[in-house]
């Protein structure tokens, strides 16, 4: 598989590097970006990636049908915050003060302040950047007082002055969202500035964390409000000189389950599967913008997922994420064991899929091992930018997947679960370092899973549903990849 035509002028030199011929012309006109993040939306979540799905997803099988899909893409971490940081870093989250869980409300911004983003680096190179939806990457709270916000349960936050820290702070020249859908408080915040005063108390009966809320708001409210927000701002940008990079994150189909009227009863999934048709509604509005307003063919447009479906294979089943399997039989992680938070596949194993006309191949489909992580290192060898050590310093460049379906963009990559154990995989090979799944698993089998191994390991080629642990069979490959993993989490990186 190729990139084909229509790569800028400055990127003849580093074609070069990569590759002795190519088939690539040249434009002096940058690409669009447009990045959308799914919340909690599992491998077999798509039918393109899952033909048993008990839902259907257009939009996004037509995305795979014009682009590429990625069949071996992790998310960073197996939850939100640490996956989100790397993303827009390119750095694991790992090295941050974040060592485990994620952020919770009113916490300040895990970001570090001298760190070069995505959206900075874009900037330099003339882009306008806009985010819009889920942050959850924290931020400076305004108080009445010197005490920090997260001391008092936000109770002495002061709505009459800028939120600060977040991602106008770090490249983004525009924000629009709600930041956590399920933590307070509970409004829309343009730049800095909410769009009303939180001035009511949730409803105990509506999910989410006790907390200040504006007038009127309700959670099916939200993806209709900033899927609105990313269509008008995509239409704003027709005929501006500069291009654009949207960082559209999505709340869905992560808890609440909050599909809007008309989705309701439309899958065969129940409400979790209503809310991920939602999903792809969603994906199919900004594909349309960008088609009626004469942007698609210049635009790349990536969809990924920050970590897998809360939906879990096995018992235990409630509420109406983890009862899916049980009561719709749809696999939301398809056949992979575990799910959101896991360091097995079902937690960090999402779809990726990168959608370039004229650029990528339609319809191409690669196993290549990649990360989301990598995003930033891509777009930069997209842009010809030169490598700087400290900018996107553990991402590596998926190019050579885009280029060719056969390739491996990466040799080997590190996971993390939601209770900060390790994993790497390296080749086929995967070694997890723990008898446990580091995740939500272990809160329904306080027993444990009968591994009686010091840790895991997995043939992935032969045994992609990690169910034979060749911990006690294979202990010169334990030692190759235990000793491998300790070098890269002791590297002095920036």
């Amino acid at each position: 598989m190729k990139l084909l035509s229509n790569i800028p002028l400055f990127l003849i030199s580093f074609i070069a590097i990569i590759s002795c011929s190519s088939d690539l012309a040249q434009t002096d006109q940058k690409p669009n970006i447009v990045l959308i993040l799914a919340d909690d939306l599992g491998y077999g979540d798509i039918k393109t990636y899952n033909a048993a799905a008990k839902v259907n997803t257009p939009n996004l099988d037509q995305m795979c049908n014009e682009g590429m899909r990625f069949m071996d893409a992790h998310s960073p971490s197996a939850v939100c915050t640490p996956t989100r940081y790397g993303i827009l870093t390119g750095r694991y989250s790992w090295r941050s003060r974040l060592k485990k869980g994620v952020l919770w409300p009113w916490d300040s911004p895990l970001i570090e302040k001298d760190r070069k983003t995505l959206p900075d680096m874009l900037k330099d190179e003339g882009y306008q950047t806009a985010a819009i939806g889920k942050w959850h990457l924290g931020w400076n709270w305004p108080t009445t007082d010197s005490i920090p916000a997260i001391n008092t349960k936000g109770k002495d936050v002061d709505y009459s002055r800028p939120i600060l820290g977040g991602p106008r702070a770090i490249g983004f020249d525009y924000y629009y969202g709600d930041d956590v859908p399920n933590f307070p408080p509970y409004v829309f915040i343009e730049n800095e500035k909410v769009t009303a005063l939180p001035d009511e108390e949730k409803p105990k009966g509506m999910f989410g964390i006790a907390g200040a809320m504006a007038p009127g708001w309700t959670l099916d409210a939200v993806m209709p409000a900033i899927t609105q927000k990313s269509v008008d701002y995509i239409e704003n940008k027709v005929n501006e000189e500069k291009p654009f990079f949207l960082y559209f994150a999505l709340t869905a189909p992560h808890t609440p389950i909050a599909p809007a009227a008309e989705f309701k009863g439309s899958s065969d999934a129940g409400a979790y599967g209503d809310y991920v048709q939602q999903v792809d509604w969603t994906v199919g509005q900004v594909m349309e913008a960008l088609k009626r307003k004469g942007l698609e063919e210049n635009t790349i447009v990536i969809f990924t997922s920050d970590n897998g479906s809360p939906a879990r294979n096995g018992a235990n089943h409630s509420g109406p994420v983890s009862s899916v399997i049980q009561d719709y039989g749809h696999k939301a992680n398809g056949n992979l064991r575990g799910f959101k938070g896991d360091a097995w596949e079902g937690g960090h194993r999402v779809p990726f899929i990168v959608k370039w006309p004229n650029q990528i191949e339609a319809g191409s489909k690669t196993d290549g091992l990649i990360s989301s992580l990598d995003i930033m290192a891509t777009v930069r060898d997209i842009l010809g930018i030169p490598k700087e050590a400290e900018v996107s310093p553990d991402g590596q460049s998926m190019m050579s997947s885009l280029k060719d379906a056969s390739a491996d963009a990466r040799d080997y990559l590190v996971h993390h679960s939601h209770q900060g154990v390790f994993a790497i995989r390296k080749g086929d090979w995967k070694l997890i370092l723990s008898q446990k799944s580091g995740g939500f698993s272990d809160g329904l089998n306080r027993d444990g899973f009968g591994i009686e191994t010091d840790g895991q390991l997995y043939n992935l080629k032969e045994d992609p549903a990690e169910q034979n642990n060749l911990y006690a069979k294979q202990p010169a490959k334990v030692k190759e990849l235990s000793k491998m993993l300790e070098r890269i989490k002791d590297a002095e990186v920036n």
